[in-house]
């Protein structure tokens, strides 16, 4: 048989194997188990697209979404984002076998798989029974069987969240053998691991919302100081964590989001920010900004805002962006950081001239 051949047998049996074995967008069961603020949930998943159940759920626990869609957390970094695929434990040996017979003789039943599509499915049916390697890639024999409960084949999964289909199905290797306790083969380079997990984590993250407390509130005055703080109690570290727990695997990272700094955003360019910057960064007991307390109303707020001109019959929005310092530690010592997050929540603010008095 020619390379070329070869090459497009691959590929056909490829797109063949893939139809058959790509995990479908989890079905997600959810509840909260926390506080509300960052309340905790479990999620799992792991039915593939033909109903059958396969073993390689992720398991997301603390502060993250409850349906399974993105979280509310915007990464600093622009060209960072979640992993759009991986490889996981998919299937013991014996499992896959009756999927994957079923698959091919339906596959070889369909009228017009004749050609090169015929010569693929033979391809791949000898890849799994009879140690048959195709472009260069050794075989099993009868699926494996014999070393059912000693290991799993893994497939890809797709990140049912991310938005770009290209890089959704990228993951695109026919599933291959891992045995229980061994990593997976080195050229599986997104093969599930610590990192992947705590980027999963981190694509789950709900942040609690914070409103900035002001005073004045929500009504001031032109050229009146406004103070902003935020109570420490109210301030706090957030986590969540994702899982996979399977015979001879068992891997989990917990992402963690630690609040440094508080962004004030007037909404009009009539104002001035304390400091000029806006950046109110955290105080050392953990709090952000100052309370405003009587006998003030003439100092300068370390953390605040002052309007220059009147909302009129409106309100200006003020935003308030959190700023989340994010890290992870996982299974085997692992971790390391993630680009840091923001969210952010409006306020609305009155703003009334002052009204003097003729005499």
């Amino acid at each position: 048989m020619s390379g070329q051949q070869r090459i497009l047998i691959g590929t056909a049996a490829l797109t063949l194997a893939l139809g058959f074995v790509t995990l479908a967008q989890p079905a997600y069961a959810a509840g909260p188990t926390g506080k509300d603020e960052g309340a905790s949930t479990e999620q799992s998943g792991g039915r593939d697209s033909t109903g059958i159940h396969a073993v390689a759920e992720i398991q997301y626990s603390g502060s993250v979404t409850k349906n399974g869609s993105t979280g509310n957390v915007t990464s600093s970094d622009v060209n960072w984002t979640p992993p759009p695929c991986w490889y996981a434990p998919y299937l013991g040996a014996k499992d896959f076998k009756k999927k994957m017979s079923e698959s091919i003789d339906e596959a070889k039943n369909t009228p017009g798989m004749g050609g090169t599509a015929g010569t693929a499915i033979g391809e791949l049916q000898r890849h799994y029974e009879d140690e048959y390697g195709w472009t260069d890639t050794p075989g099993y024999k009868d699926y494996n069987v014999d070393k059912d409960g000693k290991g799993m084949f893994w497939a890809g999964v797709e990140n049912p969240n991310e938005p770009d289909i290209l890089k959704r199905s990228s993951c695109n290797d026919i599933p291959f053998w891992v045995d229980n306790g061994e990593p997976p083969p080195p050229q599986y380079e997104e093969a599930i691991k610590p990192e992947i997990l705590a980027a999963l984590a981190y694509q789950h993250m709900t942040l609690p919302d914070t409103k900035v407390t002001l005073a004045p509130a929500a009504t001031t005055k032109v050229n009146l100081p406004t103070w902003a703080w935020l109570d420490k109690a109210t301030f706090n570290e957030v986590q969540a964590t994702a899982a996979i727990n399977v015979p001879g695997f068992n891997i989990q990272a917990t992402t963690t989001a630690k609040p440094v700094s508080l962004k004030l955003e007037p909404g009009t360019d009539d104002a001035q920010t304390y400091p000029a910057s806006g950046e109110c960064t955290i105080n050392t007991d953990g709090s952000i900004g100052e309370p405003y307390a009587k006998g003030k109303s003439h100092e300068t707020p370390p953390c605040g805002l002052k309007y220059l001109r009147s909302s009129g019959d409106g309100t200006y929005k003020l935003r308030a962006t959190i700023t989340w310092q994010i890290a992870w530690t996982g299974t085997g010592g692992t971790g390391g950081d993630l680009p840091d997050g923001t969210f952010g929540t409006t306020q609305d603010i009155t703003v009334q001239e002052i009204q003097a008095v003729n005499r």
